[in-house]
């Protein structure tokens, strides 16, 4: 007698939470729909892209017939922060960016930067970014190239340039 009482006691709270979860959630998911509408109107007007995931995976479909790429010549010798060990790192870079040449920051900056007139700039962020990196951090070198790509579009006001590339990278 006492399972069979266990067992309707049990069979009673299943239905209350059942039922307690169907309310919960009939009043919910219309104010969740709402509020995904509003930042889908707020995106929209500030200009914004809906994405999720991790930003280290971005990537910029360009051809490349419309591509051009610019090698800094010299390769760069920056130190990068203490880490744990508290000894003092180096990293050898060889730097190039991808610009996209049909993007209208491109016909303001492109012929400049190919002459070389912005090498300085360029060297100065890649320099920046880099020496706040710890040997350790610099392992993730897609998310120091996501940082100096960042960097440099706002720096140049324009995300014509669309890609930052390590020719060559020698840790010390």
């Amino acid at each position: 007698m006492k399972k069979n009482l266990m067992s309707v006691l049990i069979l009673a709270l299943v239905l209350v939470n059942l039922i307690l979860t169907a309310i919960l959630t009939i009043s919910i998911l219309p104010q969740t729909k709402k509020a995904n509408e509003l930042i889908t109107t707020v995106c929209s007007a500030i200009n914004l892209e809906l994405t999720s995931g991790d930003m280290t995976e971005v990537s910029v479909a360009v051809p490349m017939n419309q591509s051009s790429t610019y090698a800094i010549e010299d390769t760069m010798t920056i130190s990068l922060k203490k880490g744990a060990d508290d000894k003092q790192h180096y990293v050898v870079l060889g730097v190039s960016i991808s610009m996209d040449t049909k993007n209208d920051g491109y016909k303001e900056y492109g012929a400049k930067v190919e002459a070389g007139d912005y090498d300085s700039i360029i060297c100065d962020t890649v320099d920046s970014v880099v020496s706040s990196y710890t040997l350790d951090g610099f392992e993730d070198r897609e998310a120091v190239k996501q940082t100096i790509l960042t960097q440099l579009q706002e720096r140049f006001d324009s995300d014509f340039i669309y890609q930052v590339n390590f020719s060559s990278v020698t840790p010390q």
